[in-house]
């Protein structure tokens, strides 16, 4: 099993690996592939030090899976390319998830509708795992009719330029600057670029990837926030149902749900926190309570890490997946 990590020196592509060593997944080869630029540094991966090759090379070496993480552009116009070669590609821009002759799974809510004809598989964005993480099964439960979202984004998720930016400025150094404003500090109102409708791009990939996952007659809004925090997403969710819930019972609904963990006891001031979720798969769920300004309503807080199950361990597990249902 010959799997290539495509973008391997980026912040993404660094917990790929660590990821695929931790999960003890059964390569027999990894390859680490960056631009030509970083042709010939190394990257650490279980004790080891893997040079990094280029795309070119990797095609070449026709592995089983390529892991991309290098941004929309490189995958338009590699993945195909590494697909027509007989590689999976696990795609985490996005390139091909709209795309409506490519699935976007998230492995917990829809894998089963993976088959080995499947050769791009789009990881959806970070911000819609960990909310559709929490809401699938409150869907399966009692069907959701309506989402209001506001995200509260840490700066790890526009890459390490990001990152760098609020290190500077926390040391109060110049540099080069990712965001439109300071981050330190502040809070910034937009993820993404905007579009003619006024919403950003981060906020329209929450919207539309959420009902190609759950449903097209789910209705979404999103208002996505950059906050100086390096690392894990929170967002704020309001949910509309169709049926009437009891609180009990949805809690329960939330704890048997698989890579959801409910930390909710306000007497004990137990809810998520980006910290909480920080090396984390697991999506935290915490201050569950009920909307009193509309039937069948429920307002609940979500964090994940966003480089790990929001990422890189997102893409792994539909690695695993594939693997385990010898679909490739």
């Amino acid at each position: 099993m010959k799997i290539a990590v495509v973008g391997a020196t980026g912040i993404v592509g660094e917990v790929m690996l660590q990821v695929l060593a931790e999960r003890k997944f059964p390569y027999s080869e990894v390859y680490p592939v960056a631009s030509e630029r970083s042709e010939g540094d190394t990257v650490d991966f279980e004790g080891k030090k893997l040079e990094v090759i280029t795309l070119n090379k990797a095609l070449e070496k026709q592995p089983d899976i390529a892991l991309f993480s290098a941004g929309e552009d490189v995958a338009k116009e590699w993945a195909p390319k590494f697909a027509e070669n007989g590689t999976t590609v696990i795609d985490n821009s996005s390139a091909f998830r709209m795309d409506d002759g490519r699935k976007l799974i998230v492995p917990e809510i829809n894998a089963n509708l993976l088959t080995s004809k499947d050769k791009i598989i789009a990881n959806p964005n970070c911000s819609t795992i960990q909310m559709l993480m929490a809401v699938y099964p409150l869907h399966q439960a009692y069907k959701v009719k309506r989402i209001v979202v506001s995200t509260y984004q840490a700066v790890s998720g526009s890459g390490k330029g990001a990152v760098d930016q609020l290190k500077n400025e926390m040391a109060g150094l110049k540099g080069k600057k990712k965001y439109p404003y300071k981050i330190f500090n502040n809070c910034i109102p937009q993820c993404g670029d905007f579009l003619y409708n006024k919403y950003t791009t981060e906020e329209t990939k929450l919207i539309y990837e959420t009902q190609k996952i759950l449903s097209r007659d789910v209705w979404v809004t999103a208002t996505a926030v950059r906050i100086p925090v390096f690392r894990g997403h929170a967002e704020s969710v309001n949910i509309s149902f169709y049926n009437e819930f009891d609180m009990l019972d949805l809690k329960n609904v939330l704890k048997h749900a698989p890579g959801v963990n409910v930390y909710d006891n306000v007497e004990s001031n137990l809810y998520p926190m980006p910290f909480s979720a920080e090396d984390s798969d697991d999506v935290l769920v915490g201050r569950l309570r009920r909307d009193f300004s509309s039937p069948q309503c429920l307002n609940l807080w979500v964090v994940a890490d966003n480089l790990r199950k929001g990422a890189a361990t997102n893409a792994i597990q539909i690695a695993e997946y594939l693997v385990d249902n010898k679909l490739i």
